[in-house]
């Protein structure tokens, strides 16, 4: 009994919803993404978050953060979401397996790795002096962008 009554937080109307909505669209991401391939597009994701935070604190720092500005990242997000799936189902299509999907991935991770790095050298949180090395030619384009938005 007392079971039972431990399920009345469980089984709520909105936890169906959920659990619908859940089950409707996993089998979409699944066939967009393929199976077993949840780690890596986490990862992608987790990059690309902290691609925004560091973006954002290093653009209020510089005094460059613009709401228009980080509004057209929007699209920009949500190709680099697009193109991993493209990746699949290319792969599909030739039958290769997971070739052009995991190049992709690994590409935008490492593509968003740089950027976000270099957003938190240029938002003034520590940095190895090797990483910043590493990611220069990025730290550097950014900065110019930034004194462009500027105007100066």
């Amino acid at each position: 009994m007392k079971f039972l009554q431990s399920l009345e937080n469980v089984v709520t109307p909105t936890n169906g919803w959920a659990a619908t909505a859940g089950a409707m669209v996993a089998p979409i991401f699944q066939y967009f993404y393929g199976s077993d391939r949840r780690d890596i597009l986490v990862l992608l994701l987790i990059m690309i978050a902290l691609d925004w935070v560091t973006g954002i604190h290093a653009a209020k720092k510089r005094m460059t953060y613009s709401s228009e500005y980080g509004l057209s990242r929007i699209p920009r997000t949500l190709f680099l979401l697009a193109l991993p799936a493209v990746g699949n189902l290319l792969d599909r299509v030739m039958g290769t397996p997971g070739f052009l999907f995991y190049g992709v991935t690994f590409g935008l991770i490492y593509h968003t790795w740089t950027s976000l790095t270099a957003n938190a050298h240029r938002a003034g949180w520590p940095m190895p002096k090797s990483i910043v090395n590493l990611v220069g030619s990025e730290i550097k384009a950014k900065t110019e962008r930034s004194m462009r938005q500027k105007g100066e």
